[in-house]
């Protein structure tokens, strides 16, 4: 069992920037890997970005250049720092992690970019 809290979320203006993390129950050194996702409202939940047990990192296309993954293996906190925010961004931001071919989720946390 992993269990993921996030943190970080929040009101900011287009142009602002927000850190997003995600703590995990466990060691992070364990997980296959971590990801952010988001889900608009209305919309379905999509894959932000992802980092794997090795480091790489991927993200959508849409924050390439704004948004950055990374982790701490000794805080065993997975963090997204997003800049130049759009109120494209606005949605809730889940916390996933996959581990043993099981997954699991945080509860989310809200970012809302106002235009």
């Amino acid at each position: 069992q992993v269990q993921l809290v996030e943190s970080g979320g929040g009101l900011v203006q287009a142009g602002g920037s927000l850190r997003l993390s995600c703590a995990a129950s466990t060691s992070i050194l364990s997980i296959t890997a971590m990801d952010w996702y988001r889900q608009a409202s209305g919309k379905q939940r999509e894959l932000v970005a992802r980092i794997s047990n090795g480091g790489l990192t991927t993200y959508k296309d849409s924050v390439k250049g704004r948004f950055t993954i990374s982790r701490d293996t000794v805080k065993n906190t997975a963090y997204l720092l997003m800049n130049s925010l759009e109120p494209e961004d606005t949605g809730v931001y889940f916390c996933h992690a996959i581990k043993y071919g099981s997954n699991y989720w945080g509860l989310g946390t809200q970012v809302t970019v106002s235009p």
